[in-house]
């Protein structure tokens, strides 16, 4: 099926920037509507829905910002780009924090503007593809949906979808709770093989020589309890996807077998000597940072490097907190099926408060709870935990001494130019910033 044209929208009072934006977008197959009257784009606006829309930012009597508002309320799947000049820097910038894709400074020469309105073009595209594959995700998953508006995470899943189809190991970094086997399985799903096993291992679960047995196998005799030979996790998902959960917790003798079988696509069962070869796709996730670990020498340098061909970074909710109410009614509706049920405002407004150290996880329990306890359709403020009903009490913006320690710490740590130096600055030894930063996840 041959691909559509992008249907784009151009808005500038200079009646030569709008000519030639117009002979641009026309010579390279745009279809392209043009516009020198902000206030004529309005009545457009609410009947046809464009791809992408280039609107000046100094206007009368309506200015870009104030365009691309009425813009996004009609068709909030447009791409918005922003035109200005040297002199509105700062306010185009803005425009971007408000939801524009980007800004496009005056003067360009027409060969920029075309390379320019083809990346908003690619990047409309696969946003719209991220999108859709998130809907097919949802009926497929059921509760294994990924649920975002955030601009950051939205990257992140564009990138997702970008290295799905190659066989490229990807490293996904993130809290515990953030959603990381959901991506690793919204990668698998979008990838050739998805008919072929999805194996999840948690690296910190099992001791080093049954984790070993657990990926690699083992033969009969090759330890205490080997009865029978048995069939690693490695081998049970040949031609599918492994996903390596808290791969920081690996032992470097296990490391340096996953090594060999990322570089050579081979390994050894416990307690054999015959290798065998294997065609596995590894997403490895780590709640930890893995390069400080590398400093620490726990943690391998050319295994950290293999892993971390691609590498996705997960928010934690506490930064994405306008997710948080289409997160809340996803789970009251997963959870709520048998009544319609509504949140109080005194209960939302206590779950806005939380900090939410435990992610989307910890709300997703914590909406569990309160749906069940919600008899009357309504959840209240005392059907959610202790913690939670408590973060009411403390005045807005006030942070605990332990938020404000590691707020401290993050700044000095941003601000050293390595952990010695942070160290010093803190008054402590080396050894105690190291476990305040495992402490507090830095």
């Amino acid at each position: 099926m041959e691909a559509r044209a992008a249907k784009v929208l151009v808005v500038d009072d200079e009646p030569n920037i709008l000519k030639t934006i117009g002979i641009c977008f026309n010579s390279i197959g745009y279809e392209t509507r043009l516009f020198s009257k902000p206030q004529d784009v309005l009545e457009i606006v609410r009947r046809e829905q464009f791809d992408l829309a280039f609107v000046d930012l100094k206007m009368a009597p309506l200015d870009g910002l104030e365009l691309m508002e009425e813009i996004k309320k009609y068709s909030p799947e447009t791409t918005v780009i922003i035109i200005t000049a040297h002199g509105s820097i700062d306010s185009a910038i803005e425009a971007v924090k408000k939801g524009a894709y980007h800004y496009l400074q005056k003067p360009f020469d027409f060969k920029e503007l075309q390379l320019f309105a083809q990346k908003a073009w690619e990047h409309h595209k696969l946003k719209q593809e991220v999108k859709d594959l998130r809907d097919q995700l949802a009926e497929t998953q059921g509760s294994g949906e990924i649920i975002t508006r955030n601009r950051e995470m939205i990257a992140q899943l564009d990138l997702a979808a970008r290295v799905a189809e190659s066989t490229i190991t990807v490293l996904i970094e993130g809290e515990s709770g953030t959603g990381k086997e959901l991506f690793a399985y919204f990668i698998h799903q979008r990838s050739p093989r998805l008919q072929r096993p999805f194996v999840k291992v948690n690296c910190a679960a099992l001791p080093e020589q049954l984790l070993e047995s657990e990926l690699f196998g083992h033969v009969r005799g090759a330890f205490t309890g080997a009865v029978k030979d048995r069939q690693g996790r490695f081998e049970f998902a040949d031609g599918g996807t492994i996903f390596l959960d808290e791969v920081a917790d690996l032992s470097l003798g296990i490391q340096a077998k996953l090594l060999r079988v990322l570089q050579g696509k081979e390994f050894e069962r416990l307690g054999e000597s015959e290798p065998r070869r294997v065609d596995v796709r590894v997403i490895a996730a780590t709640n930890r940072n893995l390069e400080e670990a590398m400093k620490e020498g726990a943690f391998r340098d050319d295994l950290f490097y293999r892993l971390n061909a691609v590498r996705i970074k997960l928010l934690p909710l506490r930064e994405r907190l306008e997710d948080l109410p289409l997160l809340i009614q996803h789970f009251i509706k997963k959870f709520g099926k048998e009544a319609p049920i509504q949140l109080s405002p005194e209960a939302m407004k206590a779950l806005r408060a939380y900090r939410w150290s435990g992610n989307v996880r910890e709300l997703e329990n914590v909406m569990e709870r309160a749906v069940l306890l919600a008899k009357n359709g309504i959840i209240e403020l005392s059907h959610l935990p202790e913690e939670i009903r408590s973060a009411l009490e403390r005045p807005a913006g006030e942070l605990s001494l332990e938020e404000m320690e590691k707020l401290h710490i993050k700044k000095v740590l941003q601000r050293a130019k390595d952990y010695d130096e942070a160290a010093q600055i803190l008054g402590i030894d080396p050894a105690t910033l190291w476990r305040k930063r495992k402490k507090f996840s830095l």
